[in-house]
């Protein structure tokens, strides 16, 4: 079981990044983004369930999209407006569950960073004015 992500890079503020993050070897109900900073606490940013559900943070509500394709098995974060805290290493999340979680489990553990027990290797978005 894989997950790759793609798409990290350089940009200025204000400018955009889609990141990519291709599943193999399984496929998982829920998803999602962590970010982590230097010299900061991991985050999850945004996340999507099966159902297509979504949630991000305050932070990057209406500048991030999180979205999935599940003919190509593949996770996406488009990012718009990027402001300089918006850099860090994004990590492609997901959770195995042997039976589909619940709405009230759900939105209380989307944001947990532990709740997620499958991740890739991450990417770099450097974010300079």
């Amino acid at each position: 079981v894989q997950l790759v992500e793609s798409g990290g890079g350089s940009v200025q503020t204000g400018g955009s990044l889609r990141l990519s993050c291709v599943v193999s070897g399984a496929t998982y109900a829920n998803m999602g983004w962590v970010r982590q900073a230097p010299g900061k606490e991991r985050e999850v940013v945004a996340a999507i369930r099966s159902d297509g559900t979504t949630r991000y943070i305050d932070s990057v509500k209406g500048r991030f999209t999180i979205s999935k394709d599940n003919a190509k098995n593949t996770l996406y974060l488009q990012m718009n407006s990027l402001k300089s805290e918006d850099a860090a290493m994004y990590y492609c999340v997901a959770r195995y569950h042997p039976q589909p979680v619940g709405v009230r489990e759900y939105d209380g553990s989307w944001y947990v960073i532990e709740w997620y027990n499958v991740w890739g290797q991450g990417t770099q978005v450097t974010v300079s004015s």
